[in-house]
């Protein structure tokens, strides 16, 4: 080791001794999911490591089910420095007038976890994350969840299925276009409030990844899916930056680490959380599962295509295009 790397490693140790001895630093992670969902899973294995790399010197709260901020308000009391960090859709940018994200709605624009990670996990990634820095917010890293079925209290087969049907979506331009492409009428409702607004009758139907849709309990009151696997749902783990900016650097130093790992954790189990919650959801018995056969798949996708070129002024031809180029994807060879 050399002389330099010593004194690093010493100074780092005396920080982190220092805040040992004081209070610990509390950091309240917000999310609006179970815990036993990839987001839920991924921010306790986050705690675990922070804690433990900061041998105690950091607490962090983690706030599950939208106990501590809703839906609608965790963006704002984030920016606000109430939270320090919070793990929202990537839909949840557009409103802030970051339209970059909103490529991760466009349907069918990723075929796999593989061709959805040389994104996240590359340049344009990255780019996408330091968008966020004028907002007043630091990007960490992002998180999948999965690809979304559809569901209903009728049998869907074909796009014409869902015609007239009252589906609820986040807060997007993209998916708004995506829903009115299948001939549907978006709902935009708030997650806390989807269960109650299906069991009610105020929406119809709903899109989401299967552990959403069975932590949540939709499936008591949706009667039919289909595994269409049309879009993506992940999340961008986001932190207020004045207080990333203001930990000392072991600090900083640490929950990058742990983040890091929390990361390749989340992202390696949400494939196989979303399946054990399906095969959950056929358990039950209450919903009838449908699996498209290879025409009926095409059709939505044909249905949905023309989404990309409507919303590529919105999000960006070039953004749109350099994507394309990353996974491979050709919507003019359908």
């Amino acid at each position: 080791m050399t002389l330099r790397s010593l004194l690093v490693l010493v100074l780092s140790m005396s920080v982190l001794g220092l805040a040992h001895a004081a209070d610990p630093i509390v950091v309240k992670f917000s999310h609006v999911v179970a815990p036993n969902t990839p987001k839920g899973m991924g921010a306790l294995k986050f705690k675990e490591l922070a804690e433990r790399y900061s041998d105690g010197a950091l607490r962090i709260e983690v706030y599950p089910n939208s106990t501590l901020y809703k839906d609608k308000e965790e963006m704002e009391a984030l920016q606000l420095g109430a939270v320090e960090i919070i793990a929202p859709s990537l839909a949840k940018f557009g409103p802030l007038g970051l339209r970059v994200f909103e490529a991760f709605d466009l349907p069918y624009i990723f075929d796999s976890y593989a061709e959805l990670h040389k994104v996240t996990n590359g340049a344009l990634g990255a780019r996408m994350l330091e968008s966020l820095e004028p907002r007043g917010i630091a990007g960490l890293a992002f998180w999948d969840n999965g690809f979304k079925s559809l569901s209903a209290n009728a049998p869907i087969r074909l796009p014409e299925d869902l015609r007239n049907k009252k589906m609820r979506i986040q807060s997007s331009k993209v998916l708004d276009a995506q829903m009115r492409a299948l001939g549907a009428l978006p709902q935009v409702t708030a997650f806390d409030e989807v269960y109650p607004a299906l069991k009610a009758g105020v929406v119809d139907g709903t899109e989401n990844p299967h552990s959403n849709f069975y932590t949540q309990r939709m499936h008591e009151v949706q009667s039919h899916m289909v595994i269409t696997d049309h879009g993506y749902l992940g999340y961008a783990v986001i932190t207020n930056k004045k207080f990333w900016d203001g930990l000392p650097g072991a600090m900083r130093d640490v929950l990058a680490r742990a983040m890091r790992e929390a990361t390749e954790y989340t992202n390696q189990i949400a494939k196989a959380e979303n399946d054990k919650a399906l095969e959950a959801i056929k358990a039950a018995g209450t919903t009838q599962v449908y699996t498209p056969t290879a025409d009926e798949r095409l059709a939505f996708k044909k249905a949905l295509m023309p989404v990309h070129k409507a919303m590529a002024p919105r999000i960006g031809k070039a953004l749109i295009e350099a994507i394309y180029e990353e996974t491979g994807f050709d919507p003019d060879a359908l």
